[in-house]
């Protein structure tokens, strides 16, 4: 058997020698698909499959979506949960162990999934939808206006309702100047259902791409506070 050349030698050796958690490291924090799939630097008791699926289509119960969300929402989100802005057992300690580039590169990921289909035929949408102010910002049929103001439609009735009541108790309060707070502030929890009830037959849609999550609220938050205000219902 015929000797190995020196030079293949050594890159053997070489190659045996590189650690392959830094490589591996170096892939979690570069790949939001290997972030989504096992968890990045918090495991895969962390990844965000177990909860939102290989699709990113939720579980169709109480588990949103993120599968074609706008991306800069998406990185707001995370962060708002990393750093208590948005509170949350279970999102919290998960967004905490990625830092700025995992965040962005998982929310890329999961803004480039294609959205589920409709499955389900869509009911009549509420009065109170368009009234109340919902759709100036959430758009007519619930998939979202510019950067900022995510897609709603298509997301479990469940998620929906339970995000309206936190909003109206003030325990989620990561919204540009309260925009959130005043919209839910006079809804009853029948009107409430009927919004996340509709919504849910709502098919999902693309929203368009969005800037930097740093501008991705707040600058669209500040353009349409009037209008908002303005479609309030009228008898309150």
């Amino acid at each position: 058997m015929r000797p190995l050349p020196a030079v293949l030698v050594l890159a053997t050796v070489v190659a045996a020698c590189t650690p392959v958690n830094e490589r591996a490291g170096e892939a979690f924090t570069t790949d939001g698909e290997i972030i989504a799939m096992g968890g990045g630097d918090g495991g895969p008791a962390n990844a965000c499959l177990s909860c939102h699926g290989l699709d990113g289509a939720g579980d169709g119960v109480s588990t949103p979506r993120l599968a074609g969300l706008d991306a800069g929402y998406l990185q707001k989100q995370l962060g708002d949960y990393a750093d208590g802005t948005r509170p949350d057992e279970v999102m919290g300690p998960i967004a905490k162990w990625l830092d700025d580039g995992d965040r962005r590169a998982v929310a890329a990921w999961y803004a480039g999934l294609p959205p589920p289909g409709g499955t389900r035929p869509v009911t009549p949408v509420p009065a109170i939808y368009l009234t109340g102010g919902c759709g100036s910002c959430h758009g007519p049929d619930g998939q979202g206006v510019g950067a900022g103001n995510p897609a709603i439609s298509g997301q479990p009735a469940g998620y929906t309702l339970d995000q309206l009541r936190r909003w109206k108790r003030a325990e989620r309060r990561n919204d540009p100047r309260g925009v959130m707070a005043d919209a839910v502030a006079d809804l009853t929890d029948v009107e409430m259902r009927a919004i996340a009830a509709w919504l849910e037959t709502v098919p999902a849609a693309r929203p368009p791409d969005s800037a930097a999550a740093s501008a991705s609220a707040g600058a669209a938050a500040a353009a349409r506070p009037a209008a908002f205000r303005g479609t309030r219902r009228p008898d309150r």
